[in-house]
């Protein structure tokens, strides 16, 4: 596969159960995506959209097809060729609905510690949070415990977190779903800037609509199967 993408689908396919208890959660899903590209999943509950973010994020693997992360292949079906967990830490970021900052760590140690896991030295890793923060905008919180930040900002800091180790690849799960119109627009478009900027392949499953015009591409999915919307690529 080309290496200029971040993220490339051959057809997956999942199913659950057998016989007559089968069920096709997903259809021969096919998508690319390119380093510094954002795209938006779209589609109703129970289309499958969760179903294909935890397969490209390598947490639920599909039952047929393959996944290519920055031209290497780590899946074919279920079998991996590579330590999956492992290959997470290292290329791949995570932002979900609710920020699931730990509470008692103030916005800086919650980004540190992702460094830390990953064999940062303390000082290292308090010089990458600080810059993220910084870059991110909440820098001047970096002190402050998450109940005393709003939720743009709770979700700055796990934006942070998920670029701390300099993913390729960022997957964002119904990131504005617990915001205002205004604070899940900045969200939105503090996704593409992460793309434009720092070369990621970015895809954001959403249901809201009010910012579709951030993203690079478009991609609906229903009943398994997902479709490219024709002429909405940015130029």
């Amino acid at each position: 596969m080309k290496n200029g993408f971040a993220i490339q689908t051959d057809m997956l396919t999942k199913v659950y159960g057998s016989g007559n208890t089968e069920v096709v959660a997903m259809q021969e899903a096919t998508m690319n995506v390119s380093r510094g590209e954002v795209v938006a999943l779209l589609g109703p509950s129970g289309s499958g959209k969760s179903t294909f973010l935890t397969a490209i994020g390598l947490i639920n693997p599909p039952t047929s097809g393959r996944v290519f992360i920055g031209g290497q292949l780590v899946l074919e079906g279920s079998r991996a060729n590579t330590n999956l967990r492992a290959f997470r830490r290292k290329h791949l970021g995570f932002v979900f609905q609710k920020a699931n900052l730990i509470p008692f760590l103030s916005a800086l140690e919650n980004v540190e510690i992702a460094l830390e896991i990953n064999g940062s030295s303390r000082r290292a890793a308090r010089s990458r949070a600080m810059e993220l923060l910084d870059y991110l905008g909440v820098g001047d919180r970096a002190e402050n415990l998450p109940s005393m930040l709003s939720g743009g900002q709770q979700q700055r800091v796990a934006v942070a977190r998920a670029l701390a180790n300099h993913p390729s690849v960022i997957l964002a799960d119904e990131p504005t779903a617990a915001l205002d119109s205004h604070r899940g627009r900045q969200v939105m478009e503090l996704f593409a800037q992460v793309a434009h900027e720092q070369s990621a392949g970015v895809v954001v499953v959403t249901h809201d609509h009010r910012a579709l015009d951030v993203f690079d591409t478009l991609y609906e999915m229903e009943d398994g199967v997902i479709r490219k919307q024709s002429g909405v690529e940015a130029s």
